[in-house]
């Protein structure tokens, strides 16, 4: 029995390929299918079944691809919910023959009314692993308010308490010695507070995973829902294009790889309505960028920044990004559904200033210029665009939070006639805050290189430079 985790960084999310006796299955593969045709081509093997846990708000899954491609049986837990393409519909505790072994279908209403999870018996009968996908978590389980985006008449009170029996009355039961296998590690919007372990025994969480300590219903409830966030605006979308349908990841990568020169590029942005979505590096991207710019760098978080910043998974994009970099930038738009990107930039920024067009740039300081500028314009301020949790814990006295996660809400109270020194831990968020209050008309924000992360091992700034907080927006 072969149980192979592939897990994607940028979306903390694990797929899974399982394979005996010469078929194969894969549980709730990304969009980009065709590494999954050839593992199984690989090993000499025929993808049978695509299990999917749930339906999907993070991520796109490639579930209708790679069944058109393989032939292979989509697989669904219990749901009313009206698919635009072919699927089965599991019973609870069904099972499925996958080789030797089987895989029993076991329903977990609680994140989703219709999450369901996998368990693998493998070739000696014994029960071997369980493929959790949004339901249980490493440290955590699934948020319980999703869904209620999707369905009428569903509260994230009563999904809570749907998740507390099936916890106690569908998993909790299974063996101490399980391998849990979760759709998602730390990082994850789909929970409140993951473990970076990506698997662990269904025994130790019983000990160390506080949803599954002994408490009320009540009490369940009440913990679960503490301190949830609102999720992206893209999670609702997701979902419907998970249940749907959606365009071919083939067609998508066609589209989105179209070579624009810069006068077709300039066209473009002036004629659609298209965002210019900058992918490169923070501090290159700072020297010398298309006026209008969005950055939101490819070496990073890249999906969930874009599904946070841009609401409308329809927005057509123009993307600017490092040469041979297009197809991966393509590739993870579709992951969060981000399907209408209408070519790239060829040549790159320096296509663009050899044709002769605009050029803006943002000013960008080290600690040693902040440490000179706090004293010589006190007037300056510094702003804080990290969450609103990490500002709490340290910052740096006198600066103000204006978390990027609600950029929207956190423009309203800047002032464009002042001056503000911007950071965030080590740079990222604070360029990407910085370039879509630019593209609004903000002009006087200067960015520190580094962040908070460089400003507290400078030997300019001291612990009496630090405290817990004065003002959140």
């Amino acid at each position: 029995m072969k149980i192979e985790q592939i897990y994607t960084g940028c979306l903390a999310q694990g797929a899974y390929y399982l394979e005996s006796n010469g078929e194969a299955a894969i549980i709730d593969p990304l969009r980009e299918v065709q590494p999954y045709i050839d593992k199984a081509n690989g090993n000499g093997a025929k993808i049978k079944y695509i299990f999917e846990t749930h339906f999907h708000a993070d991520f796109v899954s490639g579930h209708i691809d790679l069944a058109k491609k393989t032939g292979a049986s989509i697989v669904y837990g219990p749901t009313d919910m009206e698919l635009g393409f072919n699927a089965t519909i599991a019973k609870d505790q069904q099972e499925f023959v996958l080789g030797n072994s089987k895989i029993r279908v076991i329903h977990t209403p609680g994140h989703t009314m219709e999450s369901s999870v996998f368990l693998l018996i493998n070739e000696e009968g014994k029960s071997e692993a369980l493929f959790t996908g949004d339901t249980l978590f490493i440290g955590d389980v699934g948020r319980p308010d999703l869904a209620q985006k999707v369905v009428a008449d569903l509260t994230q009170e009563k999904l809570a308490g749907y998740l507390y029996d099936s916890l106690r009355e569908k998993i909790m039961p299974l063996p101490d010695d399980l391998i849990i296998y979760p759709a998602h590690g730390a990082g994850s919007a789909c929970g409140k507070n993951m473990s970076k372990e990506t698997h662990d025994t269904l025994g130790n969480q019983k000990k160390t995973n506080y949803a599954l300590q002994e408490m009320t219903k009540e009490s369940f409830v009440s913990q679960v829902l503490d301190g949830l966030t609102p999720p992206p605006a893209y999670f609702p979308q997701n979902v419907m294009l998970n249940i749907k349908g959606y365009d071919s990841i083939d067609e998508v990568l066609e589209r989105g790889q179209k070579a624009l020169s810069p006068v077709d590029f300039e066209y473009l942005a002036n004629r659609t309505g298209a965002i210019i979505l900058d992918t490169r590096a923070p501090e290159v991207f700072a020297k010398g960028f298309i006026p209008n710019s969005i950055n939101i760098g490819i070496d990073g978080s890249f999906a969930v920044w874009v599904g946070s910043l841009v609401p409308d998974v329809k927005q057509e994009l123009l993307i600017v990004t490092d040469k041979d970099r297009e197809e991966e930038v393509i590739t993870r738009l579709a992951r969060v559904g981000y399907d209408h990107a209408l070519g790239f930039l060829k040549g790159g920024i320096s296509a663009w200033e050899a044709a002769g067009k605009e050029i803006d740039n943002i000013p960008s300081i080290d600690v040693d210029e902040l440490k000179k500028q706090s004293i010589s314009h006190p007037e300056n301020i510094i702003l804080d665009v990290r969450k609103a949790s990490e500002h709490f814990s340290e910052h740096v006295i006198g600066s103000i939070n204006a978390p990027l996660d609600y950029v929207n809400e956190s423009m309203k109270v800047i002032d464009k006639d002042k001056t503000y020194m911007v950071h965030c831990a080590g740079g990222y968020r604070s360029m990407v805050f910085c370039s879509v209050l630019r593209a609004r008309g903000y002009d006087n924000l200067i960015n520190i290189k580094g962040g908070f992360d460089a400003i507290k091992s400078s030997e300019k700034f001291s612990v009496s430079d630090y405290a817990c907080p004065t003002t959140m927006l």
